[in-house]
């Protein structure tokens, strides 16, 4: 399904700020759907003066009239009149008797979409489609909910809402109009409390009604005094600015959205949206702590992992065989490039880590074994490696160490060389070719020892992936790695 964005720039009308301001009152369908139990459809005039629907979004609270979803259709006949109305007198029309569709009377409201600029310029049009067929008798929540509408839809035709400096992107658990709703006047005195709404600051230890009440009053008594408390609260509390914040008391946790209400321009009043996320906030919370614990786990197996390499070093320097003292460096080698994968994934929540950055490190360890005697060994990386997870990063850079080590300490031993290491990334494999100028594979064969078994396990029993070894005696070496990213993918 195409988004309101392509609908939008394929008519060729509107520019960029224009989508965007319709993207914002978009992202509020759902409050305006609940707030007047009805559907709600977004148009925009199309290249041949019809009117395309490019946002829908039905009521939560009542039956929603439009079964399947109509983004993308052109505007239907019966519509079609008053919505080209709205769209050029810029004034509310409604429909002078019901509209029956598909056998349920309704009735139909447009109201044109205005964005608030040096020129009022009318960008499509919002209908409000409300089904008659459950028609009874209205309670006080539904008429409050249904003022409240009425309010917003006028603030959309004077360009006042949706507002710019309201935050965009909601946060997680932001609060809906089914949640909680109170309506407040221009003094900041709650006039209509929803009962979600009364209910949520019963948890927090308000036992009263609110209607009457301050909310700012309500919520200094109910916020203990030793409590840290966002500063944006009594903004959002007095309904003064449309922002987002959270109250916390009892343990409770409270999310609070602010709408304030313009005639224009005349601040009238307010609604304040709440809803209770305290079992979202105690997720996330932990989440944080889970994060924290994984990091220093992370940490910890780093320097746990250094420290047996120190341990692996001093004894190396301390044995007089040379095979010994061969191994103890290569296991230390080995183990330090394990260490540097843990010491990425020590430094962010992440569980994937930037390869190209480890295997920067990587190759200052092999830097050690380029500093043999009468060894000059020059290292050159092209191509990017990108994110890994940390499944894929372990086994790949202590094979790589492996590949490369054993480039420079056979391949170039005692003379002067290069080895280059090319990554080539897509989204179906990851190759990597190391290519060295050293002496080559004795008889074109690849040598059986333990780094040979090691590589070989990493690569074919752990990521899945392929590695070839060519090169003639004399003519350096070229090992193939091959490692499939649909898994990643996947």
């Amino acid at each position: 399904m195409s988004t309101l964005s392509d609908l939008a720039h394929a008519q060729g009308r509107l520019k960029d700020a224009d989508v965007e301001w319709l993207h914002r009152l978009a992202g509020d369908g759902q409050l305006l759907a609940d707030l007047a139990s009805a559907d709600i459809v977004m148009w925009i005039q199309t290249a041949d003066g019809s009117f395309i629907a490019v946002a829908h979004s039905r009521p939560s609270g009542a039956a929603t009239l439009f079964y399947r979803d109509i983004v993308g259709e052109k505007v239907r006949p019966q519509w079609r009149t008053q919505v080209q109305a709205a769209f050029e007198s810029g004034e509310i029309v409604d429909s002078s008797s019901p509209d029956w569709f598909e056998e349920t009377p309704t009735r139909v409201r447009a109201v044109p979409i205005l964005r608030k600029q040096e020129e009022h310029i009318v960008l499509g049009v919002i209908t409000r489609h409300t089904n008659l067929g459950e028609a009874r008798m209205p309670s006080r929540q539904q008429i409050s909910f249904d003022e409240c509408a009425n309010d917003l839809f006028r603030m959309i035709t004077s360009g006042e809402f949706p507002d710019l400096s309201a935050p965009t992107a909601p946060r997680r658990g932001a609060p809906r109009a089914s949640d909680g709703l109170i309506r407040l006047d221009v003094d900041g005195i709650t006039t209509f409390a929803s009962p979600n709404a009364l209910s949520a600051f019963n948890r927090m230890g308000f036992d009263d009604e609110l209607e009457g009440e301050s909310l700012a009053e309500v919520t200094t008594r109910i916020v203990p005094p030793s409590r840290q408390v966002d500063e944006s609260l009594p903004v959002v509390v007095t309904g003064r600015a449309p922002w987002r914040t959270d109250m916390e008391a009892r343990g409770v946790t409270v999310s609070l959205r602010a709408i304030p209400l313009r005639d224009h321009g005349t601040r009238i009043g307010a609604i304040v949206l709440c809803r209770d996320v305290s079992e979202l906030r105690h997720q996330e919370q932990e989440l944080i702590t889970k994060d924290a614990t994984i990091r220093e786990i992370h940490h910890r197996v780093k320097n746990n992992l250094q420290t047996v390499a120190s341990l692996l070093r001093i004894q190396a320097r301390r044995t007089r065989s040379d095979d010994a003292r061969e191994a103890l460096t290569q296991a230390m080698r080995r183990v330090e490039s394990i260490a540097v994968v843990h010491d990425t994934l020590a430094s962010g929540l992440s569980q994937t880590v930037d390869f190209d950055d480890v295997f920067d490190r990587v190759l200052k360890l092999v830097a050690e074994v380029a500093a043999a005697p009468n060894t000059r060994a020059r290292t050159q990386l092209e191509g990017r490696f990108g994110m890994l997870p940390s499944e894929y990063a372990t086994p790949l850079a202590l094979a790589l160490t492996e590949v490369v080590t054993n480039a420079v300490e056979h391949g170039l031993a005692g003379r002067e060389g290069i080895v280059r290491i090319e990554a080539t990334r897509t989204d179906e494999q990851l190759r990597v070719t190391v290519t060295d100028t050293g002496l080559g594979l004795p008889e074109g064969r690849v040598g059986q020892g333990l780094g040979t078994q090691i590589v070989r396990t990493l690569i074919q029993g752990e990521l899945s992936g392929s590695i070839e070894w060519q090169g003639s005696e004399g003519e350096g070496t070229q090992v193939t790695i091959e490692i499939p990213m649909r898994w990643i993918a996947a």
